[in-house]
């Protein structure tokens, strides 16, 4: 297997890492996640021109016929630079569930618009009290006519303060955690009975609370196949996962990076402490977690295309290597730099708080032990 990127993937590497460093760089990124907004939209349109948008969905609908790879090298090089755009939501949640289970009317409209950076969408798939069940519901679609009644609540939708569509999960049928009965649905936030409350994450992002109360869609709303969309969700979800192992990938690479430079200068006793063989081997071992975690993250993205048992095995041993090398080499720079490890004006403190976050996302290292093990021993029957 051909492990190098292509000429294209490098190009595009190498473009969105100037981008970043122009466009986000520390003090900037500061700047508009104190504005009223949480960022600047310039750095969408921007992102969109570079074609990242367009990079992973099909040439049919305004992409660029590219694939997970290509959203893997997007993802690491936005978790270098901390980027809080709504890729990860809009291009890859959105994206893929709209190119795996949209229908073509469904595909024409909201693809092109993903891929020209006019659409934003925020998935809504976790519920106050379900943990990281994707069939625990509570939210409800009722039929009405030709269409459906949505009423319920989302929790810590992030990106759903600057979304215009929401990707959200409700029963259609069958019990509170049943595998049937789960319906996919592509909501404009603008919708009646469609309401918010915004706030603010400890990473950067902006998030909320979503509420539907007697929210009516038609059937033009539904992705993939009533009563059946869990697979779907499973999938799209994975392709979550791959997404921000590979974002993991990039903060580490950064926190990595920071941590050696800050012990080049930092003096104690005299001589610099990156003299101290301790740290030296400290630092070593983050190098070592740093890399393993990026052969993970692309062994994750590699699988996306197998059986489904094999994805989501990928996806979840991804997570758990990168949910520990995470803490670990977050915490080690932390404790490197001492106190100034968790200062707003340090960096570093800013990138461990994002891989902490990255760790909960899509379901912690715990739960991912154990989806992996259940999945090991069903395929093992």
């Amino acid at each position: 297997m051909d492990f190098n990127f292509t000429e294209e993937q490098t190009m595009l590497r190498d473009s969105l890492a100037r981008s970043v460093a122009d466009k986000y760089d520390f003090d900037k990124r500061k700047a508009f996640l104190a504005s009223d907004a949480g960022r600047d939209p310039a750095n969408w349109a921007a992102f969109a021109e570079l074609g990242l948008m367009a990079a992973p969905l099909p040439e049919a609908y305004g992409g660029l016929g590219g694939g997970p790879i290509d959203v893997m090298v997007v993802m690491e090089e936005f978790g270098k630079g901390l980027v809080i755009e709504p890729y990860l939501q809009t291009v890859v949640l959105g994206g893929q569930a709209l190119t795996l289970g949209g229908s073509e009317a469904q595909k024409e409209e909201h693809l092109n618009a993903i891929a020209a950076g006019e659409r934003i969408i925020a998935a809504g798939f976790y519920e106050p009290k379900g943990r990281y069940n994707l069939a625990d519901l509570t939210t409800t679609a009722k039929k009405d006519g030709a269409g459906y009644v949505l009423n319920g609540q989302k929790a810590v939708v992030i990106g759903a303060p600057w979304a215009d569509h929401l990707l959200v999960t409700a029963r259609t049928g069958g019990s509170q955690r049943e595998a049937n009965g789960v319906t996919l649905f592509l909501v404009p936030k603008a919708a009646k009975g469609v309401t918010t409350r915004d706030y603010p994450t400890v990473d950067g992002f902006r998030a909320s609370e979503v509420y539907f109360e007697n929210v009516a869609v038609g059937a033009e709303h539904v992705i993939g196949a009533v009563d059946g969309a869990l697979p779907l969700v499973e999938e799209v979800v994975d392709h979550g996962i791959a997404a921000v192992c590979a974002e993991a990938v990039g903060a580490m690479k950064v926190i990595h990076a920071s941590t050696v430079d800050y012990a080049k200068t930092r003096k104690q006793f005299g001589v610099a402490i990156a003299s101290f063989q301790v740290l030296q081997h400290r630092m070593v071992d983050m190098f070592m977690a740093t890399e393993q975690s990026a052969s993970m993250a692309m062994m994750a993205s590699l699988k996306l295309t197998d059986s489904a048992v094999e994805r989501a095995k990928a996806a979840s041993a991804a997570k758990v290597q990168i949910g520990k090398a995470g803490r670990f080499v977050g915490q080690a720079a932390v404790q490197i730099h001492g106190g100034m490890g968790v200062t707003d004006e340090m960096k570093v403190g800013h990138y461990f708080k994002r891989v902490t976050m990255i760790d909960a996302q899509f379901g912690a290292v715990d739960h991912h032990l154990k989806r992996y093990t259940d999945l090991s021993l069903a395929d093992a029957a």
